[in-house]
This record gives C-alpha cells, sequence and structure tokens, in this order.
C-alpha cells in the first residue's frame, strides 16, 4: 500500500527539537507516513544547522527553501512563493508545521488554500499578547488547522474558547521534552563548553552559576531596555557567576549601543550560540536561568532548575502554575527578588506536567494513523 506523504516544516532553531521527534516515528519502518523535510532558511546559519541536525539525528531536508532574513512581512511572503511550487510537486495529504514562527502560519496559509489539511503541533498556546508577532501566528495558523495537537489542557480551553471544533484537537504532550529527555544523558559536560575559558573554575564551584539568554527583539532593540537588562545582570554576576551564550541579534546591538563594558567582567562568560547539547549540559547543572525563551522555560520546568523569564507574559503557563518558572519583565527589582528567592531557599521546586513524558511524537503519530 502507498505510504501517505506528509510535508513537514522547519525555519528556525526552536523548531529543530520539535521535530526531530516527530520525524522519527513517521520515519519507523513500519510507519504508514513518507515524511518530506522542508527547512524554509528562515533563520540560517549553516554552521548552526548541520550542528542542530547532526546532534538530534533530523534527516538532511529534502529540500531547503534558502529564505534568509527580512523583515516579517517580507519573510512571510517569499516563503509562501517558495512554499506553493513544493506542494504542487509533491501533492502531499498534509503538512505538519511546529510551534508559531513566520514559517509555521506561511505554509499553513499556502496549504489551506490548496486544500490540502494543516497539522499544528504545539496549538493553542496564549500570551494574550497581540505585541509579539509569534501570538499572531499562532492564532492564525490554530484557525487553518484541520488537527491541533497541543502541549497542555489550558491550550485545549484556549482552542475551544476560540471556536475551534473539539474533534480537531488533542492533548498529547510536549515533543520538546521527548528531545529533553532522549538527549540529557548525551549533553555536553559545562567543564567541557567552558574548556577554553579564562577564569572558568569559578563557574564549577559548589555555588554554582547562572544561565542567561536573551534575543527577543522587545528586550534587545531598546537600548534603555538593555542597558536596564544588562545593569541587574552585572549586578547578579557578583553574588553568581554567569554563563551568557549571546544570540548574533543581541550581539549587534550591544556593540551598537556601546553596552559592552557592563558585561566586561571575569564573572560573565560570554560564548557564541551553542548547540543543542551544549546548552542542555550547561541548563541542566545551571542554578538558576534567566531567559526570554519560550523553549527554555518548558525545558527548565522539565530538568527542575529554576527559571525567571524576562518578559511581562509568557504563552506556556504551565510553567509558571506547576513548573520551576517565574515571571518578572524587565523590573529590575523583581530580578533580584527572584535571584534572592533562588539563592536563599533554592526557587520553585516546580513538578513535571502531565503528559511531558517523552512519548509526545508516538501520540501524535497514533492520532495521525488514525485519522488518515
Amino acid at each position: 500500500m502507498a505510504k501517505i506523504k506528509i510535508v513537514c516544516v522547519v525555519g528556525a532553531r526552536p523548531n529543530f527539537m520539535k521535530i526531530a521527534p516527530v520525524m522519527a516515528q513517521l520515519n519507523k519502518p513500519d510507519s504508514k507516513f513518507e515524511p518530506f523535510l522542508v527547512h524554509t532558511g528562515q533563520h540560517y546559519d549553516a554552521d548552526m544547522k548541520h550542528r542542530f541536525f547532526d546532534q538530534l539525528g533530523i534527516p538532511e531536508p529534502d529540500i531547503d527553501l534558502g529564505v534568509g532574513s527580512g523583515s516579517h512581512s517580507e519573510q512571510t511572503a517569499e516563503i509562501m512563493k517558495r512554499f506553493e511550487p513544493v506542494l504542487e510537486q509533491q501533492q502531499p495529504a498534509a503538512i505538519l508545521v511546529v510551534g508559531d514562527v513566520n514559517s509555521t502560519i506561511a505554509c499553513a496559509l499556502v496549504a489551506v488554500k490548496k486544500d490540502i489539511a494543516v497539522i499544528h503541533v504545539e496549538a493553542g498556546l496564549r500570551s494574550y499578547d497581540r505585541a509579539m508577532p509569534e501570538e499572531i501566528n499562532r492564532v492564525l495558523t490554530d484557525q487553518i488547522s484541520d488537527l491541533l495537537f497541543t502541549t497542555e489542557r489550558r491550550a485545549h480551553d484556549n482552542l475551544r474558547r476560540e471556536g475551534i471544533a473539539e474533534n480537531r484537537i488533542h492533548f498529547v504532550g510536549n515533543v520538546m521534552i521527548d528531545t529533553l529527555l532522549g538527549h540529557v544523558k548525551r549533553a555536553v559536560p559545562v567543564e567541557r563548553t567552558l574548556s577554553a575559558a579564562v577564569h572558568s573554575e569559578q563557574f564549577l564551584t559548589a555555588g554554582g552559576f547562572a544561565l542567561l539568554t536573551l534575543h527577543r527583539p522587545s528586550n534587545v532593540d531598546n537600548r534603555e531596555t538593555l542597558e536596564r537588562l544588562l545593569s541587574v545582570v552585572a549586578e547578579v554576576s557578583k553574588r553568581l557567576p554567569v554563563i551568557f551564550p549571546v544570540h548574533p541579534r543581541t550581539a549587534g546591538r550591544i556593540e551598537q549601543f556601546s553596552l559592552t563594558s557592563l558585561i566586561d567582567s571575569p564573572r560573565i562568560r560570554r560564548l557564541t550560540p551553542l548547540g543543542y547539547l551544549e546548552l542542555l549540559g550547561v541548563m541542566s547543572k545551571a542554578r538558576v536561568v534567566l531567559t526570554d525563551s519560550g523553549g527554555i522555560q518548558e525545558e527548565t520546568t522539565a530538568l527542575g532548575v529554576p527559571c525567571i523569564t524576562l518578559r511581562e507574559n509568557t504563552e506556556r503557563h504551565i510553567t509558571v502554575t506547576e513548573g520551576t518558572n517565574t515571571i518578572v519583565g524587565t523590573d529590575t527589582d523583581k530580578i533580584r527578588r527572584a535571584v534572592d528567592e533562588v539563592l536563599s531557599n533554592g526557587g520553585k521546586a516546580g513538578c513535571i506536567p502531565e503528559y511531558w513524558d517523552g512519548r509526545a511524537a508516538e501520540r501524535i503519530v497514533a492520532v495521525l494513523e488514525e485519522h488518515f
């Protein structure tokens, strides 16, 4: 019997961790499906792409659209233009998109206009902040998807309130956690990641270290906001050394705004962006993580590591209500208090949310088998 073709789409680094376990299940010898992997090239760094694909065991994309950077409108339009001929050539039964990046909504729009089913993995998450481009992408993708796979029960409720039919929604758990649990034993030890660092011994003491990641435009594109965040990080580093893998966008803004002196300290170790296994190794050993990332909020909850989120809101509410996450925005007093709580009492302990057990991709493919 002919296999059912599904075009799977990735566009940016967070997508890689989400697609990896799904691709593994779809590629099993007894699978009913024939996956076709498209990389839009939305966030493109050749070295980083290969490191992630190699580390996560993702097959090389069947096609790379090579879209590159641009404004949201330019990028979305270019992805749509380049993706349409792929669907015309492949004639899949469905496309599968993950997360909330521009590639997600762009490819979903092309598919639905060609009467091709859309499968959305990580559906229903809501920050209720329409100033976030990702929130627009999430809401619109969910409205045009045929099958919506959720990571938490609150997402299920969000979709029902927005008029999504019950039979389209499936609570399966978190594919990001599938990837984490499948690779945590292979994580690169933090000692190796820091091996070339001057003064690295202070990061490896019993007192531990903090991990900082910072990349959202709302945090790094405004000089005043970035200066405020880096200043409080410098304060934190006097109590707890900080490992800071610097996102290219953030590095550019630090230089543009002449803020390097704020973090020019042996207590703050700046690194180039890390591969998945390197970041996992650092994160798993951190005493606390300060971040504006969405995925890291989930990964720290799964690892039991306190997380301080430098955003005013989150779409991943379960990491706050059940996990280790505390939302502080860019308020320096709230950041100081949250760090104090970690250093004094260990921070939020949290628990592992329902279905964050490493089997979400299995549940997704089981639903797909029944559906098709």
